[in-house]
This record gives structure tokens, C-alpha cells and sequence, in this order.
């Protein structure tokens, strides 16, 4: 063989042996989305698919599971369930809003298919008309009133047969669904995770048991509950970015700053890489959040602006525009740089709700400027909002910014030398805030109203009413830095005085 041949062959040799080792050693990462098995009368070939649609749903990657069981209704055309499950992944049930009213008539064609198409199994029958409640007269209907109908449905079903593991966990997220954030015993979400709890133990690798265990436990009366599911559910199901977020909620309640943290740097990564834009931001607030309360204020602000540098967020999706809102306000108030915080804009297209925190912020920022004529015209802004959010039935939201707007207002009277009147109003706004529960969208108010009575107690030189403020801030909210540095000052001063 002529030499220019032999170098030839040789070179092409090490060339190919390269390509398979490359091949060998990059292949990807097998999926993890834990274990779920949901019998179907489908055909068999698309049982696996079916599963992993449902797996995907319990980590609420509702786009990941839409296709998922697109691909079974193209398999199998006769199968109602995979109908079901793409109008599933529209029902939002613990986000805000639960369902996007673009998608409403999507997911009532899908219901029809299914009842069209039809199944000789009872039970999925169920589950299909169960479901069809929800999006049933959507536009005359209220929206409680539906999920009331949807909860009683599917705790019907779940009573059916207790040894059903998937009725009994989508029933559980029902009730979970229609807990009343105004509902201080819990009862529902006690009751879910009564349901959950002894299904934690036989199916240990079921995605969605901690995850709605998780949920169940995301307040201060139930949060230590939860930690064993916060410990385990990122490892059940790592390749759904929400599974690396939720024990953030439990670490945030408990006052686990460095676990928040690395659950959540794991959660951006993850929904960065999978083009996730609302959980990479979701996970962004969240890691804000938990380095302010670390002291780590150099870390908080790289956050910040990573968020920055995002191009063209649309923060007329919720859950978007409230992280890309918040986190910058946090970084500007729980600092106490109030200038910074009088100068921030409300965001464009955002909902009410989310133009109220910018509002509420800027306006604490020029009241405690000394600017209090400046800071009424943002209390009356609120109030306008507040009045909007009743009209459209969001009485939730509406609460929240009634919240802001006395707080804003107490401010105000602070610097217009009216220590009495300050005080009502902040202790107003703080029994008002800790009646009601946060929803899971935020870790937590940008600053709790009774951590404000707090700093405003200490203001007018009340330190021993303050550190009796500061104190109770700390039981609702385990280990944030303001109300630590609060309650040490008034300690402090007490013993001084």
C-alpha cells in the first residue's frame, strides 16, 4: 500500500474511533421523572407513554406532558384518556390563574373527543367527566364554583376504590386546589396529606406524593411535616425542573437558607437548559429571596441581573411578571434603599396584581424618603387597583393590595409626624397579612407587614413593643435577616432604655 494511502486510512481511522468514543461518552442523561403507573384501556403500546405524560403532569411540566400525550392520541386514535390528559395539562391547579382563558375552548374540545370517542371503563369515565366540570359553562359559571363541582367529582371517584393510587393523589390535588387561603385550621390541606401520607410510604417513587405533600405542608402551622418530602422529591424526579424547585418551599418556611439555595441554582440551570422561562424565573425569585436572608447581597444582586440581561420577558404571563417584578424590589427594600425604591416603574401589560407590588414599593420608598404627600398618590393607585381586582372576582389579590395600600399609608403618616395613626394602620395592614396565606408563586411578601410594625416601633422608640413584633415575624417566617436585626436591636435598646 502506497504511504499517502496508509497515513490516509490512519487518519480516518483515529478520526471514526473519535466520532464513537464522542458518541460513547456524550450520550444523554437517562430521563428521571420518577414512577407512575395509571392503567388504561388504551392500546398497550401506548401505556408507557401514557405513564410518562402522567409523571410529567405531577411535576406540573404541563407543556412536556401536552406532548407526551399528543403523542398517544396519535398512536392510538381511539384512546379517550389521552384526550383527558392534554386537557389536563391546561388546569392549572395551584398556579395563579389556575386556567388561561386563551386555552378554555382547547380543553373543551378535548373533553368532547374523549366523551365522543368513549371508553368501556367506568372509571375513566370518571376521570373524563370529572374533569369536563372544570371547563364546563367556563364563561357563566364561577370559576370556585367549578372547582367545587370538580373536587366533589373526584372525591367520588376516589372513594370508588381506595386501592386506586392515581384517584387518590388527583383527588388530594383537588382539595389541595380549593383550600381557602383565608382558612387558619388548614383542613384541606390536612386532609390531602391524610390521603397522601400512607401513600408516601408503598409507592416511594411516585412524583407527585411529595410534590402535593409539599404543598400540602407550605405554611407555618404544617411547614416541619414537610421536610421529609422536601428531602427526597428532587431526587425522585430531577429532570423536571419544578421537582428541583418545590423543597425550596419547605427549606424557605423552615428557615433553610443554604438548602433554598442550592435547590434552587439547581431549578434555574434545569429550566434554563429546557427553555423554561416561568420556573427558571420562579426559581430566580426564590434564590433572591434566600440570599437576602444569607447576608449574601453580592450573590442577590448577580440574580438581579441575570434578570436583566433576559430580553423580552412577557410579564403579562403571571407567573413571569411577578418573579421579574419582585426580585428587584426585594434587592431595593429589604436592603432599605429607599431612594431606589421610589424611583421603580410598574411593569407594562402586567396584570393588576403585579403592577400593585411596584406600586406598594415605590410608594414605601418615598414615604420613608420623607416624601409622604408624594407616597399617598401610590395608596390611592392601590386603591384603584384594589377596587379593579374586586370587580373582576380576583378578592384575593384584592385583599393583598388593601394590604399594601395601608401599609403605604402608614408609612405616609409616619413621615407626616402622625406616630398614632402610622401605627394603626401597619398593625391593620400585618393582622390583615397574617389572616390570609400566601400563595405559592412567592416565597413570601416582599416584607411581612408585622416585620414593618416592627421597624416602625423601633422608629418611634418603642423597642420592647417592637421586639414583641419582631418576635411574632419570626414565627411566621422563621430566619429572615430583617426581623432578626430587628428583634437584636430592640433588645438592645430595651436594655439601654
Amino acid at each position: 500500500m502506497p504511504h499517502r494511502w496508509r497515513v490516509l486510512f490512519t487518519l480516518l481511522f483515529i478520526a471514526s474511533f473519535g466520532l464513537a468514543a464522542q458518541e460513547a461518552h456524550e450520550h444523554k442523561v437517562p430521563e428521571a421523572l420518577g414512577k407512575v403507573s395509571f392503567p388504561i384501556s388504551c392500546s398497550p403500546v401506548v401505556q408507557q407513554q401514557f405513564d410518562r405524560g402522567v409523571a410529567l403532569l405531577h411535576s406540573f411540566a404541563y407543556t412536556a406532558a401536552e406532548n407526551a400525550f399528543h403523542g398517544v392520541a396519535e398512536e392510538d386514535r381511539r384512546c379517550a384518556m389521552a384526550h383527558w390528559g392534554i386537557a389536563m395539562t391546561h388546569f392549572h391547579q395551584l398556579w395563579d390563574p389556575p386556567i388561561l382563558t386563551a386555552t378554555i375552548s382547547i380543553a373543551q374540545q378535548e373533553i368532547q373527543w374523549a366523551q365522543q370517542i368513549g371508553t368501556s371503563s367506568e372509571r375513566e369515565r370518571q376521570f373524563i367527566n370529572a374533569l369536563g366540570l372544570i371547563y364546563q359553562e367556563a364563561a357563566t359559571v364561577p370559576y370556585p364554583t367549578r372547582l367545587l363541582n370538580y373536587e366533589l367529582a373526584m372525591s367520588s371517584l376516589a372513594a370508588k376504590d381506595r386501592k386506586d393510587t392515581e384517584a387518590q393523589v388527583f383527588y388530594a390535588l383537588a382539595l389541595l386546589a380549593n383550600a381557602s387561603p383565608t382558612d387558619q385550621t388548614h383542613a384541606k390541606q390536612k386532609q390531602a396529606a391524610d390521603l397522601l401520607e400512607p401513600l408516601y410510604h408503598a409507592y416511594p417513587e411516585h412524583p407527585g406524593i411529595p410534590h402535593y405533600l409539599i404543598h400540602a405542608y407550605d405554611n407555618a402551622e404544617l411547614a416541619p411535616r414537610g421536610l421529609a418530602a422536601a428531602r427526597v422529591y428532587s431526587t425522585i424526579a430531577p429532570s423536571a425542573p419544578h421537582a428541583l424547585h418545590m423543597p425550596s418551599h419547605i427549606f424557605t418556611r423552615l428557615g433553610l437558607w443554604q438548602d433554598s439555595i442550592a435547590s434552587n441554582l439547581a431549578a434555574r440551570d434545569a429550566a434554563h437548559r429546557q427553555s423554561d422561562t416561568g420556573e427558571e424565573l420562579h426559581a430566580m425569585d426564590y434564590l433572591v429571596y434566600a440570599y437576602l436572608q444569607s447576608g449574601r447581597n453580592t450573590e442577590a444582586f448577580e440574580v438581579v441581573q441575570q434578570l436583566k440581561n433576559m430580553p423580552e420577558l412577557n410579564t403579562g404571563n403571571f407567573k413571569i411578571g411577578y418573579a421579574a417584578t419582585a426580585m428587584p424590589i426585594r434587592y431595593a427594600l429589604e436592603r432599605g434603599q429607599w431612594a431606589d425604591a421610589a424611583s421603580i416603574l410598574p411593569p407594562t401589560a402586567a396584570p393588576p396584581q403585579v403592577v400593585a407590588i411596584a406600586v406598594w414599593a415605590r410608594g414605601v420608598g418615598l414615604a420613608r424618603s420623607a416624601r409622604a404627600s408624594e407616597a399617598l398618590r401610590e395608596s390611592d393607585k392601590l386603591a384603584q387597583i384594589e377596587q379593579q381586582l374586586h370587580t373582576s372576582g380576583n378578592d384575593y389579590w384584592a385583599t393583598q393590595a388593601a394590604i399594601l395600600r395601608r401599609e403605604v399609608m402608614a408609612w405616609s403618616a409616619q413621615a407626616d409626624r402622625k406616630p398614632e395613626e402610622a401605627v394603626a394602620l401597619m398593625r391593620e395592614a400585618a393582622d390583615k397579612e397574617d389572616a390570609i396565606e400566601k400563595l405559592p408563586v412567592t416565597p413570601g411578601p416582599i416584607v411581612p407587614g408585622r416585620e414593618q410594625l416592627g421597624d416602625l416601633l423601633l422608629e418611634q422608640n418603642y423597642p420592647g413593643l417592637a421586639f414583641k413584633e419582631f418576635q411574632t415575624a419570626l414565627v411566621n417566617a422563621p430566619g429572615r435577616r430583617g426581623a432578626l436585626e430587628g428583634a437584636a436591636r430592640a433588645a438592645e435598646l430595651s436594655r439601654q432604655k
